[in-house]
């Protein structure tokens, strides 16, 4: 018996110590271990984020224009079904139980392709194959508008502090190799705190549809895409959701790790504590890329 009460003992110091690092509720952690399952609505044969995930019993999906960013992050490529997520050094990213898929997009070596990063390059690369080049372009985290169209004619930055100046010192390259240059040097200089502050907020949760983010700025702050919306006959919304992460690692599909009946699908609401994965997002705004 008393070896009994001590393993009881033991078991509620574990969760109220897991409690004070996380804060979530205990209930969900626990609930995190149990539902890291495979959901009903998953196609494993599959290779896109439509045709990967089913829609819920009563939801359909939202119709948007072919060629449009909605329609391009719904239709991404996705890598067989048991690929793991891994880290930009190639080692093997130590929890593989929150993602229903990895997004078929490259992991650059040099560890710059954080959160933010991922979806500025998903962005970036939008808009370069649909021939909208002119509109690539972000702010630093101080502000300042780097374009692409600007460091493609030369133009390079000179940072001192919060000071920052551009000059034409390179000559003139539109070529892709160049264009990846350019997005390394925005994945140094930009992430969560500066899409947070350059990005109008979403305020109305009817508003939402996919290609938002949900964006908690900081250093380091935190930020998902939602990848595609489905609808029932009362408008009620549903919502995939992909990350990438801080170490630089494979963009993935998350679970619904809360509510395992409709993953990997979410029920966003404005104003409230929404956990993804391995993160929590508190405080936290939906905004848009312009």
């Amino acid at each position: 018996m008393r070896k009994i009460i001590l393993v009881i003992l033991i078991f509620i110091t574990l969760l109220l110590l897991v409690y004070k690092l996380n804060p979530k509720p205990v209930k969900q952690f626990v609930n995190k271990l149990s539902k890291s399952v495979t959901s009903s609505n998953i196609n494993k044969d599959s290779l896109t984020v439509a045709s990967r995930v089913n829609s819920p019993k009563g939801f359909k999906r939202v119709d948007y224009p072919i060629g449009s960013y909605q329609d391009y992050l719904r239709n991404y490529a996705l890598k067989p079904y048991d690929s793991k997520i891994i880290n930009y050094d190639n080692s093997v990213y130590y929890w593989q139980k929150g993602h229903e898929g990895i997004l078929d997009i490259s992991v650059p070596k040099n560890g710059l392709q954080q959160c933010a990063d991922a979806l500025i390059r998903i962005r970036s690369e939008y808009l370069w194959e649909t021939n909208k080049k002119d509109q690539i372009g972000f702010n630093f985290t101080s502000g300042h508008y780097c374009s692409w169209s600007d460091y493609a004619k030369g133009f390079r930055p000179k940072i001192n502090g919060n000071k920052v100046t551009f000059s034409k010192t390179e000559t003139a390259n539109k070529s892709k190799a160049n264009f990846y240059k350019y997005l390394n040097l925005i994945y140094t200089y930009s992430g969560t705190l500066s899409l947070f502050n350059e990005l109008e907020p979403i305020t109305k949760a009817d508003d939402l549809q996919i290609g938002d983010m949900l964006i908690l700025g900081g250093i380091p702050g935190h930020i998902v895409m939602l990848a595609d919306q489905v609808v029932n006959d009362k408008d009620e919304s549903l919502f995939l959701l992909f990350q990438g992460n801080t170490p630089a690692q494979s963009v993935h599909l998350v679970k619904n790790l809360e509510d395992a009946s409709i993953s990997p699908w979410y029920n966003l609401k404005m104003d409230t504590v929404i956990p993804v994965s391995n993160f929590t997002f508190y405080n936290s705004k939906f905004a848009r890329f312009k």
